[in-house]
């Protein structure tokens, strides 16, 4: 495998943030152990990053202070904060094409001069925010690779959650592809890398050039041997861990489990918080099981590694999810994943590692979910096979190193120096009508 001089645009990288910054920043930094990597960010991430110490090859630092007041500003007044809705991400538009448009006057002579032998944008993340890169790029010999990306899951219909958190600016989503560039970012990119079947199929018109690795990863050093040491008598440890907000469906694990929970099998703790709290408090209560559940807020990300290595199952039916990273989390130390047949963890989970429901109805999903747990809680023998290959599984195809092998399989090929990948998606889950709408 030869190395790759690589300009790697990721504004917003950052080893000190969670979600899609810190995702970002870590297959950043597991590409750079392979390649020359120069590392393209914005002034705000800059401190965070040099202390992290990767080896960048270099860090190109673009300082747009204005627009940076003005994002931070809108960010704190306007979103409070608020990552998880859509409308922030249709606000990004125009500065994400301004930090590429500065990027690319700051670096344009040294890229047609052959410093680098791949563009990759890893950021932003989404497909709704095109690469002027792309265009620019479009007659020169270094290829331009975008990924990978994820997001525009469909709001499946029929759920009462989903119905309170879907945003009106969704059914403006697939706009997109009309607004300056959007098109010509796909058609000019050598190589596009999709992080779920969705979005490979979103672009499967360009299928020949589309490519499947997941989006988040694992450090190796946290895929650590099984230190459980199981009793007889021991009750079937549930955990939910994630934001309580509507489309994570924390009620339908609550629900599900509830008949284990009240018979004194089980015990289910909760990590998170979010506006739907209190309705879940009630919840517990309605149901009968507060002597069985344990409410722990927002915690350390240590905390909730600790509370996973002492978790038999991850019960995780959220209903629009397009990342995974709780899955991984929870494979990689022997918690068992239950989740909904949908989005990241419909594409990660399979029989061999855990289980998935079919995306149904609320009252199908809670009963075919109660029926799983009840089979774990009957043979302990199957959840400890399911965790030794569910842990065995993210060490050899999910870890950092691992995407950014795969990653590399991609960059190689664009750059005409190995074979076509065999990366397909997992899946297909709606029809090219269906996805549209």
């Amino acid at each position: 495998m030869s190395r790759l001089r690589v300009l790697l645009l990721a504004p917003d990288a950052d080893p000190e943030r969670v979600s899609i910054p810190f995702v970002t920043y870590c297959h950043a930094a597991a590409l750079a152990k392979l390649h020359d990597v120069s590392l393209v960010i914005g002034s705000p991430v800059e401190e965070h990053v040099r202390a992290a110490r990767a080896p960048f090859h270099s860090l190109e630092v673009v300082h747009m202070p204005w627009l940076e007041r003005i994002y931070e500003w809108s960010l704190r007044r306007i979103f409070k904060y608020n990552y998880d809705t859509q409308v922030l991400t249709a606000f990004g538009y125009p500065f994400s094409l301004a930090f590429e448009w500065k990027a690319w006057w700051q670096l344009r002579k040294r890229i047609l001069a052959g410093e680098w032998d791949v563009v990759l944008r890893v950021l932003p993340m989404t497909p709704s925010l095109p690469s002027l890169f792309s265009s620019f790029l479009r007659k020169s010999p270094i290829p331009f690779v975008l990924g990978p990306l994820n997001g525009g899951l469909p709001w499946p219909a029929g759920f009462e959650q989903l119905e309170k958190q879907k945003e009106w600016i969704s059914g403006l989503r697939n706009a997109y592809q009309y607004l300056p560039f959007g098109g010509s970012t796909y058609r000019h990119a050598t190589a596009i890398i999709g992080a779920s079947s969705q979005v490979c199929f979103e672009f499967s018109k360009y299928s020949d050039k589309v490519f499947f690795v997941p989006e988040p990863g694992m450090a190796a050093s946290q895929c650590a041997a099984d230190t459980r040491t199981p009793q007889a008598g021991d009750k079937l440890e549930l955990i939910f861990v994630g934001g309580l907000v509507p489309r994570k469906a924390c009620n339908l694990a609550l629900r599900a489990a509830a008949p284990l929970l009240r018979s004194g099998v089980a015990h289910f703790t909760v990590v998170g918080d979010g506006p739907e709290r209190k309705d879940i408090e009630q919840l517990i209560a309605s149901l009968g099981i507060e002597n069985e559940v344990t409410m722990c807020g927002w915690v350390s990300h240590e905390e909730v590694l600790k509370r996973l290595r002492a978790a038999d199952v991850l019960v995780f039916p959220s209903l629009r999810d397009n990342g995974a990273g709780i899955v991984f989390e929870a494979l990689a130390t022997g918690a068992v994943p239950v989740v909904a047949d949908f989005g990241g963890p419909g594409d990660i989970v399979n029989s061999e590692v855990g289980y998935k429901v079919p995306l149904t109805n609320e009252n199908d999903i809670v009963a075919q979910i109660d029926k799983v747990l009840t089979v774990l809680a009957n043979d302990r023998n199957l959840l400890q096979r399911l965790r030794r290959q569910g842990m065995a599984y993210v060490q050899e195809r999910l870890t950092w190193d691992a995407k950014a092998q795969a990653t590399t399989s991609v960059l190689q090929w664009a750059v005409r120096r190995g074979p076509k990948p065999d990366l397909p998606p997992p899946k297909l889950l709606y029809s090219k009508e269906s996805s549209s709408t």
